[in-house]
Protein backbone atom coordinates (compact mmCIF):
# COMPACT_ATOMS: atom_id res chain seq x y z
CA UNK A 1 0.00 0.00 0.00
CA UNK A 2 1.31 3.16 -0.92
CA UNK A 3 2.35 6.08 1.45
CA UNK A 4 0.39 9.14 1.14
CA UNK A 5 1.64 12.71 0.70
CA UNK A 6 1.35 15.46 3.10
CA UNK A 7 0.42 18.78 2.25
CA UNK A 8 2.83 21.34 3.52
CA UNK A 9 0.27 23.41 6.07
CA UNK A 10 0.40 25.39 9.11
CA UNK A 11 -1.15 22.33 10.73
CA UNK A 12 1.34 19.59 8.82
CA UNK A 13 4.47 22.35 9.62
CA UNK A 14 3.20 22.54 13.46
CA UNK A 15 2.73 18.75 13.66
CA UNK A 16 6.14 18.06 12.13
CA UNK A 17 8.07 20.39 14.34
CA UNK A 18 6.07 19.05 17.47
CA UNK A 19 6.90 15.50 16.81
CA UNK A 20 10.93 15.77 16.11
CA UNK A 21 10.68 18.33 19.01
CA UNK A 22 9.22 15.14 21.10
CA UNK A 23 11.69 12.63 19.14
CA UNK A 24 14.72 15.24 20.76
CA UNK A 25 13.45 15.36 24.47
CA UNK A 26 13.01 11.21 24.00
CA UNK A 27 16.74 11.00 23.24
CA UNK A 28 17.93 13.73 25.76
CA UNK A 29 16.09 11.52 28.62
CA UNK A 30 17.12 8.26 26.96
CA UNK A 31 20.78 10.10 27.21
CA UNK A 32 20.32 11.21 30.95
CA UNK A 33 18.97 7.70 31.77
CA UNK A 34 21.86 5.63 30.47
CA UNK A 35 23.81 7.32 32.56
CA UNK A 36 21.83 6.98 35.58
CA UNK A 37 21.18 3.46 36.00
CA UNK A 38 22.82 0.31 35.03
CA UNK A 39 21.98 -1.26 31.44
CA UNK A 40 19.12 -3.66 32.57
CA UNK A 41 17.32 -0.49 34.16
CA UNK A 42 18.10 1.54 30.69
CA UNK A 43 16.67 -1.00 28.51
CA UNK A 44 13.26 -1.06 30.82
CA UNK A 45 13.05 2.78 30.49
CA UNK A 46 13.54 2.52 26.34
CA UNK A 47 10.47 0.04 26.46
CA UNK A 48 8.56 2.22 28.63
CA UNK A 49 9.43 5.37 25.72
CA UNK A 50 9.14 2.98 23.12
CA UNK A 51 5.85 1.69 24.23
CA UNK A 52 4.39 4.98 24.99
CA UNK A 53 5.24 6.67 21.44
CA UNK A 54 3.47 3.77 19.82
CA UNK A 55 0.89 3.72 22.01
CA UNK A 56 -0.29 7.10 20.49
CA UNK A 57 1.05 6.59 17.29
CA UNK A 58 -1.58 3.35 17.28
CA UNK A 59 -4.24 5.59 18.81
CA UNK A 60 -4.05 8.09 16.07
CA UNK A 61 -3.61 6.00 13.43
CA UNK A 62 -7.48 4.17 14.75
CA UNK A 63 -8.57 7.74 15.02
CA UNK A 64 -7.50 8.11 11.16
CA UNK A 65 -5.35 10.65 11.67
CA UNK A 66 -3.15 9.50 9.67
CA UNK A 67 -0.25 12.31 9.48
CA UNK A 68 0.32 12.61 13.58
CA UNK A 69 -0.02 8.52 13.66
CA UNK A 70 2.89 8.71 10.80
CA UNK A 71 5.11 11.09 12.94
CA UNK A 72 4.66 9.13 16.18
CA UNK A 73 5.74 5.89 14.20
CA UNK A 74 8.59 7.36 12.74
CA UNK A 75 10.14 8.27 16.34
CA UNK A 76 9.13 5.14 18.01
CA UNK A 77 11.22 3.12 15.07
CA UNK A 78 13.78 4.91 16.75
CA UNK A 79 12.81 4.17 19.92
CA UNK A 80 12.83 0.52 19.29
CA UNK A 81 15.74 0.70 17.73
CA UNK A 82 17.48 2.34 21.02
CA UNK A 83 15.34 -0.36 23.01
CA UNK A 84 17.24 -3.62 20.96
CA UNK A 85 20.40 -1.86 21.44
CA UNK A 86 19.63 -1.64 25.29
CA UNK A 87 18.49 -5.24 25.66
CA UNK A 88 21.84 -6.55 23.66
CA UNK A 89 24.17 -4.13 25.66
CA UNK A 90 22.29 -5.67 29.03
CA UNK A 91 22.56 -9.46 27.63
CA UNK A 92 26.39 -8.56 26.30
CA UNK A 93 25.77 -9.46 23.33
CA UNK A 94 27.19 -6.32 21.36
CA UNK A 95 29.46 -3.66 22.50
CA UNK A 96 29.82 0.28 22.09
CA UNK A 97 31.91 0.02 18.74
CA UNK A 98 30.05 -0.52 15.56
CA UNK A 99 33.61 -0.77 13.37
CA UNK A 100 32.81 -2.44 10.17
CA UNK A 101 36.39 -4.11 10.86
CA UNK A 102 34.59 -7.01 12.57
CA UNK A 103 31.91 -9.69 11.94
CA UNK A 104 29.46 -9.17 14.91
CA UNK A 105 26.51 -11.66 14.60
CA UNK A 106 24.27 -9.73 17.23
CA UNK A 107 24.40 -6.68 15.58
CA UNK A 108 23.63 -7.87 12.35
CA UNK A 109 20.30 -9.15 13.82
CA UNK A 110 20.36 -5.58 15.79
CA UNK A 111 19.92 -3.97 12.20
CA UNK A 112 17.53 -6.51 10.61
CA UNK A 113 15.07 -6.46 13.94
CA UNK A 114 15.28 -2.49 12.97
CA UNK A 115 14.85 -2.84 9.27
CA UNK A 116 11.73 -5.26 9.56
CA UNK A 117 10.19 -3.15 11.71
CA UNK A 118 10.34 -0.44 9.80
CA UNK A 119 9.42 -1.39 6.92
CA UNK A 120 6.19 -2.61 8.93
CA UNK A 121 5.73 0.38 10.34
CA UNK A 122 5.80 1.87 6.55
CA UNK A 123 3.20 -0.62 5.19
CA UNK A 124 1.18 -0.18 8.41
CA UNK A 125 1.13 3.57 8.79
CA UNK A 126 2.01 4.53 4.83
CA UNK A 127 4.24 7.25 6.49
CA UNK A 128 6.82 8.25 3.78
CA UNK A 129 9.65 9.59 6.89
CA UNK A 130 9.71 6.09 7.83
CA UNK A 131 11.20 4.94 4.71
CA UNK A 132 14.39 7.08 5.15
CA UNK A 133 15.21 4.85 8.63
CA UNK A 134 14.40 1.54 6.12
CA UNK A 135 16.91 2.59 3.27
CA UNK A 136 20.05 3.66 6.35
CA UNK A 137 19.36 0.72 8.07
CA UNK A 138 19.41 -1.28 4.61
CA UNK A 139 22.66 0.21 3.48
CA UNK A 140 24.32 -0.24 7.07
CA UNK A 141 23.58 -3.71 6.98
CA UNK A 142 25.02 -4.42 3.43
CA UNK A 143 28.13 -3.05 4.51
CA UNK A 144 28.35 -4.56 8.06
CA UNK A 145 27.34 -7.85 6.58
CA UNK A 146 29.54 -7.59 3.24
CA UNK A 147 32.93 -4.76 3.91
CA UNK A 148 35.64 -4.57 6.37
CA UNK A 149 36.30 -1.02 5.10
CA UNK A 150 38.15 1.09 2.98
CA UNK A 151 37.59 0.78 -1.07
CA UNK A 152 35.64 -1.92 -0.72
CA UNK A 153 32.91 -0.14 1.25
CA UNK A 154 32.94 2.50 -0.78
CA UNK A 155 32.16 0.03 -3.99
CA UNK A 156 29.38 -1.44 -1.75
CA UNK A 157 28.13 2.16 -0.88
CA UNK A 158 27.89 2.65 -4.94
CA UNK A 159 26.38 -0.51 -5.68
CA UNK A 160 23.49 -0.08 -3.14
CA UNK A 161 23.27 4.04 -4.24
CA UNK A 162 22.94 2.17 -7.78
CA UNK A 163 19.96 0.22 -6.65
CA UNK A 164 18.15 2.47 -4.93
CA UNK A 165 18.03 4.70 -7.86
CA UNK A 166 16.59 2.24 -9.90
CA UNK A 167 13.89 1.34 -7.25
CA UNK A 168 13.34 5.12 -6.68
CA UNK A 169 13.06 5.29 -10.76
CA UNK A 170 10.29 2.64 -10.81
CA UNK A 171 7.95 3.98 -7.76
CA UNK A 172 5.38 6.66 -7.94
CA UNK A 173 5.49 6.47 -4.44
CA UNK A 174 6.00 9.47 -1.80
CA UNK A 175 8.33 6.91 0.02
CA UNK A 176 10.87 6.84 -3.51
CA UNK A 177 12.14 10.04 -2.58
CA UNK A 178 14.10 8.80 0.49
CA UNK A 179 15.01 6.25 -2.17
CA UNK A 180 16.33 8.87 -4.52
CA UNK A 181 17.86 10.99 -2.13
CA UNK A 182 20.06 7.49 -0.28
CA UNK A 183 20.80 6.93 -3.76
CA UNK A 184 22.01 10.31 -4.25
CA UNK A 185 24.19 10.61 -0.85
CA UNK A 186 25.60 7.53 -1.11
CA UNK A 187 26.56 7.29 -5.09
CA UNK A 188 27.92 11.20 -4.49
CA UNK A 189 29.94 9.81 -1.02
CA UNK A 190 31.15 7.08 -3.08
CA UNK A 191 32.80 9.42 -5.97
CA UNK A 192 34.25 11.92 -3.02
CA UNK A 193 36.25 9.33 -1.51
CA UNK A 194 37.97 8.43 -4.37
CA UNK A 195 38.13 11.50 -6.33
CA UNK A 196 39.15 14.62 -3.59
CA UNK A 197 42.66 15.23 -3.91
CA UNK A 198 43.61 16.43 -7.65
CA UNK A 199 42.32 19.06 -9.78
CA UNK A 200 41.20 16.44 -12.46
CA UNK A 201 39.21 14.75 -9.56
CA UNK A 202 37.55 18.11 -9.27
CA UNK A 203 36.83 18.29 -12.82
CA UNK A 204 35.68 14.29 -12.13
CA UNK A 205 33.45 15.35 -9.56
CA UNK A 206 31.51 18.53 -11.23
CA UNK A 207 30.76 16.34 -14.45
CA UNK A 208 29.19 13.84 -12.15
CA UNK A 209 27.32 17.02 -10.54
CA UNK A 210 25.74 17.68 -14.36
CA UNK A 211 24.84 13.93 -14.61
CA UNK A 212 23.18 14.31 -11.14
CA UNK A 213 21.13 17.46 -12.73
CA UNK A 214 20.12 15.38 -15.69
CA UNK A 215 18.85 12.87 -13.33
CA UNK A 216 17.07 15.37 -11.33
CA UNK A 217 15.37 16.32 -14.97
CA UNK A 218 14.56 12.76 -15.83
CA UNK A 219 13.55 11.38 -12.72
CA UNK A 220 11.70 14.94 -11.25
CA UNK A 221 13.01 14.49 -8.67
CA UNK A 222 15.27 18.10 -7.27
CA UNK A 223 16.79 15.87 -4.26
CA UNK A 224 19.52 15.40 -7.06
CA UNK A 225 19.69 18.75 -8.31
CA UNK A 226 20.22 19.78 -4.52
CA UNK A 227 23.54 17.28 -4.55
CA UNK A 228 24.40 18.07 -7.73
CA UNK A 229 24.50 21.86 -6.90
CA UNK A 230 26.30 21.43 -3.67
CA UNK A 231 29.07 19.11 -5.60
CA UNK A 232 29.65 22.18 -7.97
CA UNK A 233 29.99 24.43 -5.32
CA UNK A 234 32.20 22.10 -3.72
CA UNK A 235 34.39 21.84 -6.79
CA UNK A 236 33.74 25.65 -6.84
CA UNK A 237 36.03 25.85 -3.64
CA UNK A 238 38.39 23.68 -4.35
CA UNK A 239 39.36 25.58 -7.81
CA UNK A 240 39.09 29.14 -5.90
CA UNK A 241 41.63 28.11 -3.39
CA UNK A 242 43.75 25.99 -5.83
CA UNK A 243 43.79 28.47 -8.46
CA UNK A 244 43.72 31.42 -6.09
CA UNK A 245 47.21 30.82 -4.62
CA UNK A 246 49.96 31.75 -6.47
CA UNK A 247 53.50 30.05 -5.92
CA UNK A 248 56.61 32.06 -7.04
CA UNK A 249 59.86 29.54 -7.03
CA UNK A 250 62.85 31.67 -5.73
CA UNK A 251 66.92 30.92 -6.68
CA UNK A 252 67.66 27.60 -5.07
CA UNK A 253 64.68 25.89 -5.75
CA UNK A 254 62.75 27.31 -2.78
CA UNK A 255 59.18 27.36 -3.19
CA UNK A 256 57.56 30.73 -1.69
CA UNK A 257 53.91 31.26 -1.88
CA UNK A 258 52.15 34.68 -2.42
CA UNK A 259 49.54 36.75 -1.16
CA UNK A 260 46.26 34.95 -1.75
CA UNK A 261 44.71 36.62 -4.86
CA UNK A 262 40.82 37.98 -3.74
CA UNK A 263 39.39 37.95 -7.43
CA UNK A 264 40.09 34.50 -8.02
CA UNK A 265 36.79 33.19 -5.92
CA UNK A 266 34.53 35.72 -7.36
CA UNK A 267 35.90 34.55 -10.45
CA UNK A 268 35.06 30.65 -10.12
CA UNK A 269 31.59 30.84 -8.54
CA UNK A 270 30.15 33.67 -10.62
CA UNK A 271 31.16 31.14 -13.67
CA UNK A 272 29.33 28.99 -10.84
CA UNK A 273 26.50 31.00 -10.70
CA UNK A 274 25.41 31.43 -14.31
CA UNK A 275 26.30 27.34 -14.91
CA UNK A 276 23.37 27.13 -12.42
CA UNK A 277 21.43 29.75 -13.79
CA UNK A 278 21.98 27.84 -17.33
CA UNK A 279 21.15 24.32 -15.87
CA UNK A 280 17.71 25.95 -14.58
CA UNK A 281 16.95 27.48 -17.66
CA UNK A 282 17.16 24.46 -19.47
CA UNK A 283 13.99 23.21 -18.89
CA UNK A 284 10.52 25.26 -19.17
CA UNK A 285 8.03 23.00 -17.38
CA UNK A 286 8.31 25.29 -14.08
CA UNK A 287 6.11 28.07 -14.23
CA UNK A 288 8.08 31.24 -14.19
CA UNK A 289 10.94 30.15 -16.17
Amino acid sequence: MDARKPRWTTASFLLYSGGLTVLGAAIGALGYLSGQYGSGAFAGWALLVLVVLYGIATEFRRRDRWLVAGVFAFISVIAWAVFVGALWSWFGWISGSMSFSSFSFSRLVLELLVLFVAIGDMRLFRFAWIASIAVFVGWFFVIDLLSGGGNWTAVLTLLVGIVYLLAGAASDSPSGFWLHFAAGLLIGGSFLYWLHSSDFDWVLISVAALAYVAIAYASKRSSWAVFGTIGLLAAGTHFSSSWGHKTVVSYGGLSVSSSFQGWVPALVFAFVGFLLVALGLASRSDAGT
